[in-house]
């Protein structure tokens, strides 16, 4: 496999003799990763909402906004009925920085993953991801708030990982490795961060690549997409219930 400007594609396909032509036909960025681009517009807005409710601006207080406070994810509000902070957190951030290098990771990594496995299967990833990094982040500290797209961020971070090998872009899936391989690290040694989070969102990303995976082997049947869709909505589900029941 080779990386390549509309994701990873195949040696075979890569040696085909394809024309290009620049120009009026030629697709954007935003038109081969769509959902990527609307992710980030999603992320920006939310966190513009929560600058505009800060007392201090975007200098200080963005954290603890009353929009951090009425959508992020805290145990129990969960509890009591408000299951949308699921959701609602993972697309909330303490800070610019914050927000800055989780966004620049989904640019990264949405251009690779979403071209090669198509947008309804990484919205289906991203949200089963970010659900799984809810769960996992009530685990460990349910009585924490906590807000970020971090646990959806290491679940697409896990995918692209997955779908990297098993299609031989071996240099994509080192040099992804060692990105998530730190990032694990810093997750551990910071008492601030979510390792919850992290941590569920991780495997949650793993289990929806391995439902890929197991479609591209011919092992769901024809329908395989509809199969690993079904997976993901699987994940996600067990994500919900499981943060509920922690709450």
């Amino acid at each position: 496999m080779t990386p390549t400007p509309v994701g990873m594609r195949c040696p075979e396909c890569m040696r085909q003799r394809t024309r290009v032509t620049r120009g009026v036909g030629e697709a954007s960025l935003s038109a081969t990763a769509p959902a990527t681009f609307v992710l980030i517009a999603l992320n920006a807005a939310a966190f513009l909402a929560e600058v505009a409710s800060a007392q201090g601006g975007l200098g200080t207080g963005v954290g603890q906004s009353s929009a951090a406070v009425d959508f992020g994810l805290f145990g129990p509000f969960v509890a009591e009925g408000e299951v949308y902070r699921l959701v609602t957190s993972g697309f909330l951030h303490v800070s610019l920085i914050h927000i800055g290098f989780n966004m620049f990771a989904l640019f990264f990594l949405g251009r690779l993953l979403e071209p090669a496995i198509g947008t309804v299967r990484f919205v289906g990833v991203y949200l089963a991801s970010l659900l799984g990094g809810s769960f996992g982040a009530l685990l460990l500290s349910p009585d924490s708030l906590t807000i970020g797209a971090s646990g959806a961020v290491f679940g697409i971070f896990g995918a692209t990982f997955v779908i990297a090998r098993r299609r031989g872009v071996d240099d994509v899936a080192r040099s992804i490795g060692v990105i998530l391989l730190l990032n694990l690290a810093i997750s551990f040694a910071n008492p601030r961060i979510s390792l919850g989070g992290h941590l569920g969102g991780l495997a949650a990303g793993l289990l929806c690549a391995a439902a890929i995976v197991a479609g591209e082997r011919g092992m769901l049947g024809p329908n395989r997409i509809a199969a690993e869709l079904i997976a993901m909505g699987a994940v996600a589900a067990f994500s919900v219930l499981g943060a509920v029941a922690v709450a």
